[in-house]
């Protein structure tokens, strides 16, 4: 540590920082990577005038690191709660797994969570396909007078939401009172 650098004006920083990731917690759940971002982004942003800048991610780091030692911050649950909720919005396991890798979290409680969701339901991917068709009205909702025609855009639908070929296939040819006991079963 730098000796011109004051004590006092370590601590009260090191408090701010504190403060500022409480207050963040009670409001959102976030990851470590996340709280990290948003530590940074208020430091940058409100105490940037400080002399010591070299400091501030060990600081970080240690305040991240008593959060996560206090379990206020895990990344295993979060993966998980974020998992579960992302596949009841219709994602694909494979949306899920690169937004939980965005929000940088590790790839061992990314799969542990997917691993979960694939042990506890039945295809995941295709019920979440089909409550996407639900939402979006695409596939077996749309009349059959259109269905031909919207096809390509709605496979192209499916697969932006990370839904393999083979499923995508599979969803776009049901018809409709298929598609509808499909959906009371969810």
């Amino acid at each position: 540590m730098n000796p011109t650098f004051n004590q006092k004006e370590f601590d009260e920083l090191t408090t701010n920082l504190r403060d500022l990731a409480y207050s963040y917690l009670e409001k959102y759940s976030p990851s470590k990577q996340q709280l990290k971002i948003y530590l940074l982004k208020k430091y940058l942003k409100k105490f940037s005038k400080s002399k010591e800048r070299k400091n501030i991610s060990e600081i970080i780091e240690k305040i991240v690191i008593n959060l996560e030692n206090n379990k206020f911050i895990n990344d295993e649950l979060y993966s998980d709660s974020k998992a579960r909720s992302m596949l009841k919005r219709g994602y694909s396991l494979n949306k899920i797994n690169q937004s939980l890798r965005n929000k940088g979290i590790d790839q061992k409680y990314i799969s542990s969570s997917l691993s979960k969701i694939k042990k506890d339901q039945i295809e995941p991917d295709f019920v979440s396909a089909l409550k996407l068709c639900k939402k979006r009205r695409i596939g077996a909702i749309r009349p059959v007078a259109n269905r031909e025609i919207f096809y390509k855009k709605d496979m192209g639908i499916l697969a932006r939401a990370g839904f393999s070929f083979e499923i995508s296939k599979k969803i776009l040819e049901l018809e409709k009172n298929e598609f509808e006991k499909l959906i009371k079963i969810i």
